[in-house]
């Protein structure tokens, strides 16, 4: 049997190091069979993600800052004209600036609240934009997400409204595609020690309570979920879309 994802060509967005979830994602399209284009924030973050993107041969490996449209243009024109096509896109970027990150809610100011809302959620919308004439065969389109987005947790704070606006536009970008074959999907992880993590509050703590609470009693790994992100993209989930699936050792199960 050849591999899941075999002659299937994907983006993946918001690899910042070898611990990222999209990296993890990466890694395991790659192993199905992939074949993948990737992305930097900068010059200062590129000399990290260089070493991953060679060792994943990947033959389009450009700049983008989410806030710039002139970046997501350039990136959809050579994929265009070097492929002709997309079957798949992940986008796993999150950000809001610090102080209003750790502050509560009623707090945040209108700056940070649009800040995060840009980049953490429409982002996502404008990557569907894009990839939406790439699919001319269908494709799946592919978000991270987390718990806080549907119930409060403690310290995640701003972050929370936010991934939930996140997996409303998932939904709604569901119907919206599914007319062209085009599926998708959130993937709602359990805590992962990962970058955009380590700017939350008293994260260690949310960690251990995740293991204890969990009815599997595990942390979930990055390996995990590409594993799931691997099968979304693949035509084993074809009939799947709209949905926030949790890779979290069940702990969604059992609320906060």
């Amino acid at each position: 049997m050849p591999p899941a994802l075999e002659n299937k060509k994907g983006l993946v967005i918001g690899i910042a190091n070898d611990h990222s979830l999209a990296w993890g994602c990466a890694h395991a399209f790659k192993a199905a069979g992939a074949e993948l284009a990737l992305t930097y924030l900068n010059d200062k973050a590129k000399p990290y993600i260089t070493p991953l993107a060679e060792t994943l041969n990947a033959p389009i490996f450009m700049p983008l800052d989410v806030t710039k449209d002139d970046q997501w243009e350039a990136l959809f024109d050579q994929i265009k004209t070097q492929w002709g096509r997309l079957d798949f896109a992940l986008h796993s970027i999150a950000f809001a600036p610090k102080a209003d990150l750790q502050g509560r809610v009623t707090d945040c100011s209108r700056e940070g609240f649009l800040t995060a809302m840009d980049i953490s959620c429409h982002s996502f919308i404008r990557m569907a934009k894009f990839c939406e004439s790439l699919m001319t065969e269908g494709g799946c389109l592919l978000t991270m997400s987390y718990y806080g987005a549907q119930r409060v947790v403690e310290n995640y704070n701003l972050m929370g409204p936010v991934k939930a606006a996140l997996e409303g536009s998932v939904r709604a970008l569901a119907v919206e595609l599914g007319d062209r074959n085009i599926r998708v999907n959130a993937l709602s992880s359990g805590p992962v020690r990962t970058r955009a993590a380590s700017g939350l509050s008293d994260f260690d703590a949310l960690m251990e309570k995740a293991v204890e609470k969990a009815p599997l009693h595990q942390i979930t790994t990055i390996e995990d979920v590409g594993a799931m992100a691997a099968f979304l993209v693949s035509n084993a989930a074809r009939h799947i879309t709209g949905q926030t699936l949790f890779v979290d050792a069940g702990y969604n199960i059992v609320g906060s």
